[in-house]
């Protein structure tokens, strides 16, 4: 997974910037500053993700950072503060939404370092909702997701594809001398000549195959996979599991046509896929609904449905800070 460029997870990084857009939206609710403080608590990276965030808050000269105790050592992190004279409901309600998307800016600018190393490393990529198809020097198609990107080395006789970001459907012409491999977050999948679908989330990679045969190879001590048409392997590179299942060939890259099929999912991961085709910003800094598992299709024309439709039926609400955010939360 690729950081911060202070040793901070980007994933982490983006947990940090959804807690500070929570607690601007939501200042005076007792339960979100509770699973804040949870939050910050499971780790040392979790304070220091934030102690970076609030310091780049005061940076600004806009405000006083949210929480300013929690990343100097308080035991406690205690209430927002309270305005020191009434102001009007208008004035309130405004200055509430200047600082929402003020808040929703300094997160987007916080995580935005990445997003310039992937420009940089990239050979070809999409933008927030588009697609893309590639016609390699071998004669290979490579379908783009939205928000994806891939490097390729034709150098010496190889075919390689590094799948840097997002979601990717391959077509690859046969050569028998020559293999096809593509390498994601660690997982390389190898091949002759096939059709099959890889996908990059954080520390998942899966790979579903539609066509033909692939070898999988998910680390160096793992025993080498083999799929066959309709198998999807799913490699946690952070924990080493790996799972596969079945699922029908027709249901492979449905993005392509504008859905997304998932299958025993997380709803984190699920969100992440709908983030390639919304263009605003999501946070989902709730780890448990975050955590949850579902199956289901949903429809990437409208993402904003498509969010409602993942996270109602485990209580899960789509605020819109911005017109740039969406805040996912229970509360």
């Amino acid at each position: 997974m690729r950081d911060t460029g202070t040793d901070i997870p980007q994933a982490i990084a983006e947990e940090a910037a959804g807690w500070m857009i929570a607690l601007q939206e939501e200042p005076g609710d007792h339960l979100c500053r509770d699973r804040f403080e949870h939050w910050l608590d499971q780790s040392e990276q979790h304070r220091q993700a934030w102690a970076h965030l609030q310091i780049a808050w005061q940076a600004l000269g806009a405000a006083s950072p949210v929480l300013k105790e929690s990343w100097q050592g308080a035991a406690r992190v205690p209430a927002l503060q309270k305005p020191q004279r009434p102001r009007r409901a208008g004035l309130a309600r405004r200055a509430g939404m200047f600082g929402s998307a003020a808040a929703a800016l300094l997160c987007l600018a916080f995580i935005v370092g990445p997003a310039i190393m992937l420009r940089m490393e990239a050979d070809y990529r999409t933008q927030t909702a588009e697609s893309r198809t590639i016609t390699l020097e071998d004669g290979s198609l490579v379908h783009l997701s939205g928000a994806s990107a891939i490097a390729t080395d034709f150098a010496n006789g190889r075919r390689a594809v590094h799948l840097l970001a997002g979601e990717a459907f391959f077509e690859v012409t046969p050569d028998k001398n020559r293999p096809f491999t593509v390498d994601a977050n660690g997982v390389e999948v190898t091949v002759l000549g096939t059709k099959f679908d890889v996908q990059t989330d954080g520390d998942l990679t899966v790979v579903a195959l539609a066509e033909g045969s692939v070898k999988a190879s998910v680390g160096r001590d793992a025993p080498e996979e083999f799929l066959a048409p309709g198998d999807q392997l799913t490699a946690n590179s952070a924990t080493g599991e790996v799972s596969r299942a079945t699922i029908p060939v027709s249901d492979i890259a449905t993005w392509r046509d504008g859905k997304i099929f998932v299958v025993d999912a997380t709803i984190g991961s699920v969100v992440e896929q709908i983030r390639r085709y919304h263009p605003a910003w999501i946070s989902l800094p709730d780890s448990t609904l975050a955590s949850r598992r579902v199956t289901g299709f949903y429809d990437l024309r409208n993402p904003d449905q498509a969010l409602q439709a993942l996270v109602t039926p485990y209580g899960g609400k789509v605020r819109r800070v911005s017109l740039i955010a969406r805040l996912i939360s229970r509360f």
